[in-house]
């Protein structure tokens, strides 16, 4: 029995269900239930307020931060959970900035998730000093990086497509024109080998509810290389990053090291959750998983081509460039992914076009591909998505 076919047994997977969509929502840890059951009944309930120093509450956003660490390739103590991915992504964005004065350019591009783009075109706004939000195509960033742009801020896999950046020659290449490099690893922690430290990235931010699977609405993380951490000076200066939140100064003064990017008080309940979600990570290597995501990922593209040829591989066609996700385009994405979820397979879609499906080796199957493969094939070459049920766009796609 291998590795992630014993790691499947630690997630709630409702029979009758294929879930390839990890990559949006990670499934639940059987551990997690135990875990927020435990903090409330036995932490929160007669502990009441002492549980934060008698439970270690405080604690949490630094010890999950070096357990993410692990999986991102950043030493102890350069990352820290807490408050969400966009503000992480505003505070990583405003701190580059001032550390360029004199540069007018965050340079972007338009596979990037939109709310960092949102977070950072806001900031820019708000400082009016003249900045500009640069957004080009992904494959043109490297040829836009020039002396004016005070950072680079990129999502490492491209939520819509897959694709991936090349992290390590980006990064120099940023460095070389003299910008700080921000990555957003929404689609990458978790999912496939990250080495910020070889990548000599600057910033780098996250969530944790994809494919670290800590539950809707887990909390982000941000990494600041250690040689920086003292140079960044926290936008968002909230009480739990000053140097002695509970002194209660008027004055701010930043906390040592990545303490500073604290924020606001820590989701307890979420991150005794994210905890045990992040057991299933243990003892296991990170290009092992790699390898396994591009077998499975490899079937499923060879699968649907044979037997379809109404769809449009989205993703790189090279396993190396993309992420643990294939995207296919379809005219009528939308419905043809509302037929597979009525069969139980799920995935999700991206306007305009783009069915997405999301290959977690912790508990993904070769036979849940072939499945999820032949539905799809099937539902394209009878028609079945053309129903008015699954035309009808929900809140949520």
């Amino acid at each position: 029995m291998s590795t992630f076919t014993t790691r499947r047994e630690l997630f709630v997977l409702p029979d009758g269900i294929t879930y390839l969509d990890g990559n949006s929502l990670g499934p639940l840890p059987k551990a997690a239930a135990e875990r927020a059951r435990a903090t409330i009944t036995e932490e929160w309930g007669p502990m009441l307020i002492t549980g934060w120093n008698k439970a270690h509450w405080m604690d949490l956003p630094g010890r999950l931060g070096d357990r993410i660490g692990r999986l991102i390739g950043a030493p102890a103590g350069s990352t820290v959970v807490g408050d969400t991915l966009s503000i992480k992504v505003y505070q990583a964005v405003a701190s580059a900035v001032e550390m360029r004065p004199g540069r007018k350019v965050v340079l972007s591009d338009n596979g990037n998730f939109p709310s960092d783009l949102y977070m950072a075109d806001g900031l820019l706004k708000s400082l009016g000093q003249g900045h500009e939000l640069r957004i080009v195509d992904p494959q043109a960033v490297s040829d836009h990086i020039t002396d004016e742009v005070a950072a680079v801020m990129l999502t490492h896999v491209d939520y819509r497509t897959g694709r991936l950046h090349d992290m390590k020659a980006i990064t120099d290449k940023a460095h070389a024109h003299g910008a700080l490099m921000i990555w957003d690893l929404a689609h990458s922690a978790g999912a496939l080998p990250v080495d910020l430290t070889a990548c000599n990235a600057d910033i780098a931010v996250g969530c944790t509810y994809k494919y670290l699977n800590g539950g809707p609405g887990a909390p982000g993380f941000i990494h600041v290389r250690p040689d920086l951490i003292d140079q960044v000076r926290p936008a968002l200066s909230g009480w739990l990053g000053h140097a002695a939140p509970f002194a209660f100064d008027l004055d701010y003064r930043p906390g040592e090291g990545i303490s500073r990017m604290r924020v606001g008080t820590p989701p307890v309940i979420q991150m005794a959750v994210l905890d045990a979600a992040l057991d299933a990570f243990d003892g296991i290597d990170m290009t092992e998983l790699r390898a396994r995501s591009i077998v499975l990922s490899e079937r499923f593209i060879a699968e649907v081509e044979a037997g379809c040829k109404a769809v449009t591989l989205a993703s790189p066609r090279d396993p190396h460039q993309r992420g643990s996700q294939v995207s296919f385009r379809f005219t009528e994405g939308y419905a043809a992914m509302q037929a597979l979820i009525a069969r139980g397979i799920i995935g999700d879609f991206r306007a305009p076009d783009i069915m997405r499906f999301g290959f977690c080796p912790l508990y993904n199957t070769e036979d849940e591909v072939s499945f999820a493969a032949a539905a799809l094939i099937d539902i394209i070459a009878t028609g079945e998505w053309d129903r008015p049920e699954f035309r009808t766009r929900k809140a949520v796609t």
